[in-house]
């Protein structure tokens, strides 16, 4: 352990930016890509190209709607699947085979238009005051650069408090980026409650492909949970805790969501290193969980005897 505490403090920061860093690749990898794979172009080798397919006559494409509970990981499994995917690189300037955006505050319909024209450098986009001219700027931006997919983040905020009627327009106007010269796959990701609002009509379900990521299990993902954990400690020159039913506590800390699980694990291990340990301790993941959720006397799962009985989402009293 160094005797400088702003040495030590840059290298557990350099340790733990390197642990977030990583990407864990999983079956559920596979899968989008497949989804993925069915809506992009082939030429007439087999290779694909960044083009969509189309489906219909009238030059329609498709779309996916992936859901997950918050902490999920699913931003970092649609980021990672594009900008890995061959189809979708370029380094022709002007050119942008895919651009991804996240629902603003307050979502709108023009908010989300004037959020794709800034992410695709349109800097006259703050002049357009109609929903009407940002949509038209939008599909003429997109066809401009190039753009295979449209990957709109947290779009359930889209449909959270709107009436009827702007659900309709929403649907309508992303319907239209799906359709004719420089039609687009639309790729959806957000929370539960996105396919129940998004999936009102026919329409859309038959546009839009649905994923929705498991749930973390002990039977399912036990062996890749722990192998995490040790890997990471090695990574953090931290011997490995002892296993007992860690990877159980943690499932259920993590609301059985893998992306809450990996940042469990290393905010643990950060809370390790800036103790100075040696190891890694399932009271290291106690301590990390006291910080997350200000948990009140005997409510902490990595602590508590009857940790399977608590309910993680209850209102906390610390």
């Amino acid at each position: 352990m160094t005797t400088n505490p702003q040495i030590q403090c840059s290298e557990v920061h350099a340790v733990i930016d390197g642990l977030r860093s990583k990407y864990v690749k999983l079956p559920r990898d596979r899968e989008f890509r497949t989804h993925l794979d069915r809506l992009i172009k082939r030429d007439d080798t087999g290779r694909q190209i960044a083009a969509p397919v189309v489906f219909t006559s009238t030059g329609e494409t498709r779309g996916i709607a992936l859901v997950d509970g918050a902490g999920g990981g699913k931003t970092s499994l649609v980021d990672h699947a594009l900008r890995e995917h061959p189809a979708l690189q370029t380094t022709e300037a002007g050119r942008m085979p895919w651009l991804g955006v996240r629902v603003p505050s307050p979502a709108t319909l023009k908010s989300l238009g004037l959020e794709i024209l800034r992410q695709a450098g349109y800097p006259e986009a703050r002049g357009l005051r109609h929903a009407w001219e940002i949509w038209t700027q939008v599909r003429y931006r997109l066809q401009l650069l190039g753009t295979v997919v449209l990957w709109i983040d947290e779009a359930h905020d889209l449909f959270r408090n709107g009436s009827a009627r702007e659900i309709e327009d929403i649907l309508k106007t992303l319907k239209s980026l799906m359709q004719g010269e420089g039609a687009v796959i639309v790729i959806l990701t957000g929370i539960e409650t996105l396919w129940q609002i998004a999936s009102y009509d026919d329409q859309v379900k038959r546009r839009y492909s649905r994923i929705e990521l498991p749930s973390v299990t002990m039977a399912g993902d036990e062996k890749i949970l722990w192998k995490l954990i040790e890997t990471f400690s090695a990574q953090a020159k931290l011997a490995a805790p002892e296993k007992n039913d860690l990877v159980a506590r943690l499932i259920h800390a993590g609301r059985a969501r893998f992306g809450r699980c990996i940042e469990q694990i290393i905010n643990s291990i950060e809370v390790a290193l800036h103790e100075g340990a040696s190891s890694l301790e399932i009271e290291h993941f106690a301590r990390s969980f006291d910080m997350q959720e200000g948990c009140a006397p005997g409510e902490n799962i990595f602590r508590s005897p009857r940790w399977s009985q608590i309910d993680v989402d209850a209102p906390r009293r610390a």
